[in-house]
């Protein structure tokens, strides 16, 4: 199966999970047409400013991209920065939280897979 660009299922999120702004997630797959226990996959874009609030996954893990921009990334405890090409692994109940940084968006390509 193929959907093109510009076919997507678009979602606009405000203040996801008690964040700052509008997150754009473009759903490139439903978790109904997949096959596997995948719950997301998709790109998420925020603009500059924008975040998404701290919160746990539970029986779950989320994987994220970075495909364009920089973030503030808090991962349990630990805050750190990351850019284009960096990947975040978070899941087992850590919770975390992502800000977007600089004057550009920032994309990221986003899965979560329960177990």
């Amino acid at each position: 199966m193929i959907r093109r660009k510009g076919e997507y299922e678009v979602s606009l999120r405000e203040n996801m999970r008690g964040g700052s702004g509008t997150v754009r997630i473009e759903h490139f797959w439903r978790k109904d047409e997949l096959k596997g226990p995948t719950r997301l996959l998709a790109r998420l874009t925020l603009e500059p400013g924008t975040s998404i609030g701290f919160h746990e996954h539970a029986d779950e893990e989320e994987v994220f991209v970075v495909v364009h921009g920089r973030a503030r990334v808090t991962d349990g405890d630990v805050v750190t920065e990351v850019e284009e090409g960096d990947t975040i692994l978070t899941g087992d109940g850590a919770g975390h939280a992502v800000e977007a940084l600089g004057d550009v968006p920032l994309e990221l390509l986003a899965v979560i897979v329960q177990y």
